[in-house]
């Protein structure tokens, strides 16, 4: 029964994801120098991969006992369309594909938090902030890199980014790996964490993706229970998108976090299918990014953004809904609930006592308990 079980798992990943496209490769070293890009993209890189010798993809899915630190300048291309990487498994044209334009290895963290502080600098005293990316599942370091640079050029994000790159396999049949890895990688993380504290930002803003919010998660439970939790104080948003984490496991990790960093969302879909499978590979054990248990994660204080019925509700759709893009990029509502915490006057609706928000078509937004609270008093005392 075990190995029909496990051939139905695969067919179905490989359902799923099989229309994903090539396997991406940054196109250093190239032989070929054809197209330009139309826009470039500084990230910053923190990862627990093992460096590489070879440079179409310069960190591996080996896993280092160490971090490692970089800079690249990312390349996106003319033809670019909201929310889409345009990637290929060849040789690729700068000015069709997501390229990696420059590579600059970092020796050493007190050299990182100086190029993060330069870099802090250039920017207007207002975007003085680190945006840290933790990717998902089956990605390879070129796929996480490019969707990093993807969200920070849609979403017009001003702010440093950090991106931190822990050893995904990057293949479909193994999500075991991907899991250990997960693991692995959050001491990384926490690290991370704690070097962006230490530079000269206003804050720091982290999300999360898929199995990277449970990195993520893990990353915060390590700094709480270890007594770092100081570091917290440094960060202005946490965002989990489509978290593949057990409630279960969740609750556990929030109990042993205690007083967590706000505002503090998750983005969540009923109709992830990569969830679904997830669940069906746990036994069925619900995850948080299906919304199974929005009221939990209201009472503990967290935002909800219910992304169901927006573009599909895919698993993706947080960076690659072109409505969600449109929604964050000029909503004063969706700026509030993911990055300060508090909707603005006169853009708020409570129906019939419900929860909910609605933000833009489709989208709604279910806020923590403690802001419903204060707004039912303010209604209460009109």
């Amino acid at each position: 029964m075990f190995p029909k079980r496990l051939c139905v798992i695969l067919i179905m990943l490989l359902g799923l994801i099989g229309c994903g496209g090539p396997r991406a490769v940054l196109g250093l070293g190239a032989t070929s120098t054809q197209g330009e890009p139309a826009a470039i993209v500084p990230i910053y890189v923190a990862t627990t991969r093992a460096r590489s010798d070879n440079l179409s993809l310069p960190y591996s899915a080996e896993r280092s006992k160490t971090l490692n630190f970089a800079k690249f300048d990312i390349g996106i291309p003319q033809n670019h369309s909201l929310g889409n990487v345009e990637k290929t498994g060849r040789v690729p044209d700068a000015s069709r594909h997501f390229t990696a334009r420059t590579y600059q290895p970092i020796a050493q963290r007190q050299e990182f938090v100086r190029q993060l502080n330069v870099a802090l600098a250039q920017r207007a005293p207002e975007d003085r902030e680190i945006f840290i990316f933790v990717h998902g599942y089956n990605n390879n370091f070129a796929d996480s890199i490019f969707r990093n640079a993807q969200i920070i050029h849609d979403y017009n994000i001003k702010a440093v980014a950090l991106h931190y790159a822990w050893p995904s396999g990057g293949a479909v049949p193994l999500y075991v790996f991907d899991r250990d890895s997960a693991l692995v990688g959050r001491r990384g993380l926490a690290e991370t964490i704690e070097i962006a504290a230490q530079t000269n930002a206003r804050k720091v803003v982290i999300v999360g993706h898929s199995m990277g919010a449970y990195v993520l998660t893990e990353a915060l439970r390590d700094l709480a229970i270890s007594g770092r939790r100081s570091t917290f104080d440094r960060l202005g948003g946490v965002v989990l998108a489509a978290p593949d984490i057990d409630v279960d496991v969740f609750q556990s990790q929030m109990d042993d976090i205690g007083d967590i960093p706000r505002p503090f969302t998750i983005v969540v879909s009923r109709r992830d299918r990569a969830l679904g499978i997830s669940r069906f590979i746990a036994g069925g054990h619900p995850r948080v990014g299906s919304g199974s248990d929005i009221a939990m994660l209201q009472a503990k204080d967290i935002a909800v953004v219910d992304v169901s019925d927006v573009d599909g509700g895919r698993h993706n759709v947080f960076a690659s809904s072109k409505t969600l893009i449109e929604v964050v990029n000029n909503d004063a509502l969706m700026r509030s609930v993911l990055r300060d915490d508090r909707p603005p006057a006169g853009q708020t609706m409570l129906a019939d006592g419900a929860s909910a928000i609605e933000g833009a078509a489709s989208l709604i937004i279910f806020l923590p308990a403690r802001i419903l609270g204060g707004m039912a008093q303010a209604v209460a005392g009109q």
